[in-house]
C-alpha cells in the first residue's frame, strides 16, 4: 500500500481520517473478552480509568480538549456494519469456525453501544473515566487509547511543514525496513503485530502491516487488530488480558476465594470456548505464584504469553514448570509481547528456538544474531527447539519515530498510555503485575494484594511502552 504520508498530514484533512474508522479497529482479543463478559458478567459495573505513565508528557497541553471529545464521540456514534457480522460468523479463527456465537452476534448488531465517559484536565493530563455496564465500557479501552496517541501524533505534524514530513517519514520507512530486513529467512520465526493500542496512527499501522506481509512470508502470522485482518485477509492473533482476573479477583468476597479467582477465570475462559484458546496470561498477580499454586489441567493449555517478566526468565520458568508437571515444553508455545524490538526478538527466537552453542548465554545473546545470515551458521547455533515462540510486536513496531523529526524534538516518542480497570461493583480493582513498576490500583490494596499472593519472581524494571 502506497501512502504519500506528507501530503496527508500536511493538508490535516482530518474529518477524512478520523481515528476510529471502525468498531472493528481494536485488538481481536477484546471481541473474545467482549462475549465472555457479555455471557457470563452481562450486568456487572464497573469503571475504566486512563493513565499516563509517560508523566513528563504533558498531553493536555499538547492538544485542546474539544479535539478528544470530537473524535471521542464519532466513536460513539459507530456501530459494526453488516460485512464485519459476517466476516466475525464465517471467518476461522485458530483454526475454528463459529468461535462468536449467533446471539453475540446478534447483541453486537441490535443493541452494543459504547458507554458514556468523564473528561477533565488536571495537571496537564488528561482524566478520562469510563463507568457503566461491563459490556459497554470495556471496548473503550483500545478506542481511547488508539485516539489519544493519535492526536498526539497529529499535534507533532502540525509542527512541521511539507518537506519535513517528507524526512521524518522517510527515516521512519528506512527504520522500518532496517528492522524487516534482519527478520528475513529467519527458519521457523513466528512475529505478529501487536501495535495497536499505542500506534503512530491507523495509516501507519496499516502500512507497517503491508509492509510485514509483503516482506516476511509466513514467518509474519498476523495481526492483533481485527479491523487490519479482515480488510487484509490476515489471520486475528489474540486471546484474553488483565482485566478479567482484575475483575473476578475484585468480586471476590474473601481473601481464599480472592487468591483461586485467577484459576476460577481460566476455567470460565475454557468452558465459554469449549476448550479452544487456551493461552495463559499468568502475571496479573504474579507469575511465579501463579505456577506455584495452578491446579494441574492448566499445565495442558496450549501455552503462555509472558507481558511483563523478562522473556528470558519467564520462558525458562515455564518450560521448568511444564517438565515438573510431565509435559514436553516442545509442544507448547510462549509469547513475548512486552516492549519488543528486533534484537529482543531474534535473541528470543534463538534462545528458545535452538539449543545454543557453548559460551553463549540468554544475557550476551544479541551481541551474537545480529542478521539472518546468523541463524544459519552453524558455529552459533543447533537447531533444536525447546519450545514454540512467538513474538507480539507493539510499541516499537508500529510507534518507533524516536530520531525521525528533522526538528530534533521528541514530540513522536511513544509515551506509555494504558486504560484499566479501576472498579468493580464499587470495588478496587488491582494489577500487580512481574514488575513492580507496572503495578496498578490504590497503594493500600496493592499491599493487600501482595500479601495474599506474595512478591516472588517480582522485579522492578523501568517501563518502556
Amino acid at each position: 500500500m502506497i501512502v504519500n504520508f506528507a501530503e496527508r498530514a500536511h493538508n490535516h484533512n482530518w474529518e477524512l481520517d478520523p481515528v476510529t474508522r471502525s468498531l472493528l479497529d481494536t485488538d481481536f482479543y477484546k471481541l473474545l473478552m467482549l462475549q465472555f463478559i457479555w455471557k457470563c458478567y452481562p450486568k456487572t459495573q464497573v469503571c475504566f480509568s486512563l493513565f499516563n505513565r509517560s508523566t513528563s508528557v504533558r498531553l493536555a497541553e499538547m492538544f485542546p480538549r474539544e479535539e478528544l471529545i470530537h473524535q471521542m464521540e464519532h466513536a460513539r456514534k459507530l456501530r459494526f456494519r453488516r460485512s464485519e457480522l459476517v466476516w466475525l460468523a464465517g471467518n476461522t479463527f485458530y483454526g475454528r469456525r463459529g468461535i462468536f456465537e449467533p446471539g453475540f452476534l446478534e447483541w453486537l448488531e441490535r443493541d452494543f453501544r459504547l458507554s458514556d465517559y468523564e473528561l477533565s484536565v488536571k495537571d496537564g493530563q488528561f482524566e478520562l473515566t469510563f463507568d457503566g455496564l461491563w459490556p459497554e465500557t470495556t471496548m473503550w479501552e483500545l478506542y481511547a487509547l488508539s485516539i489519544l496517541n493519535e492526536l498526539k501524533t497529529r499535534a507533532g505534524l502540525k509542527k512541521l511543514r511539507e518537506f519535513g514530513l517528507d524526512i521524518l517519514y522517510a527515516r521512519a520507512k528506512t527504520k522500518l525496513w532496517g528492522k524487516i530486513e534482519r527478520l528475513r529467512d529467519v527458519p521457523n520465526l513466528a512475529v505478529a503485530d501487536f501495535g495497536t493500542r499505542r500506534r503512530h496512527s491507523f495509516l501507519w499501522q496499516e502500512y507497517v502491516v503491508g509492509a510485514m506481509k509483503a516482506n516476511l512470508g509466513g514467518a509474519f502470522t498476523g495481526t492483533s487488530n481485527a479491523f487490519l485482518a479482515h480488510k487484509h485477509d490476515l489471520e486475528s492473533i489474540g486471546t484474553n488480558a488483565h482485566e478479567i482476573p482484575m475483575a473476578m479477583a475484585a468480586l471476590a468476597p474473601d481473601d481464599k476465594a480472592l487468591k483461586a479467582s485467577q484459576y476460577r477465570m481460566l476455567e470460565l475462559w475454557q468452558e465459554t470456548y469449549d476448550g479452544a484458546l487456551r493461552i495463559m496470561l499468568p502475571d496479573t498477580f504474579g507469575t511465579t505464584q501463579f505456577l506455584e499454586n495452578a491446579p494441574d489441567w492448566t499445565a495442558d493449555w496450549t501455552g503462555q504469553r509472558i507481558d511483563s517478566k523478562d522473556a528470558y526468565v519467564g520462558g525458562d520458568e515455564y518450560i521448568a514448570w511444564l517438565k515438573a508437571r510431565g509435559r514436553d515444553p516442545r509442544e507448547k508455545r510462549i509469547i513475548a509481547s512486552d516492549a519488543l524490538d528486533v534484537d529482543d526478538i531474534l535473541g528470543l527466537h534463538a534462545y528458545f528456538g535452538g539449543t545454543l552453542a557453548d559460551g553463549i548465554s540468554a544475557t550476551s545473546i544479541k551481541n551474537h544474531f545480529r542478521s539472518a545470515a546468523d541463524f544459519h551458521d552453524p558455529k552459533k547455533w543447533t537447531p533444536g527447539r525447546r519450545i514454540r515462540f512467538s513474538a507480539g510486536w507493539g510499541t516499537l513496531l508500529t510507534n518507533d519515530f524516536r530520531g525521525c523529526d528533522p526538528a530534533g524534538s521528541n514530540d513522536f516518542d511513544p509515551v506509555s498510555l494504558i486504560c484499566k480497570v479501576s472498579t468493580v461493583e464499587g470495588k478496587p480493582a488491582v494489577k500487580l503485575s512481574d514488575n513492580y513498576a507496572k503495578a496498578l490500583g490504590s497503594p493500600a490494596e496493592i499491599e493487600r494484594y501482595r500479601r495474599i499472593f506474595g512478591t516472588a519472581g517480582v522485579s522492578d524494571t523501568p517501563v518502556i511502552a
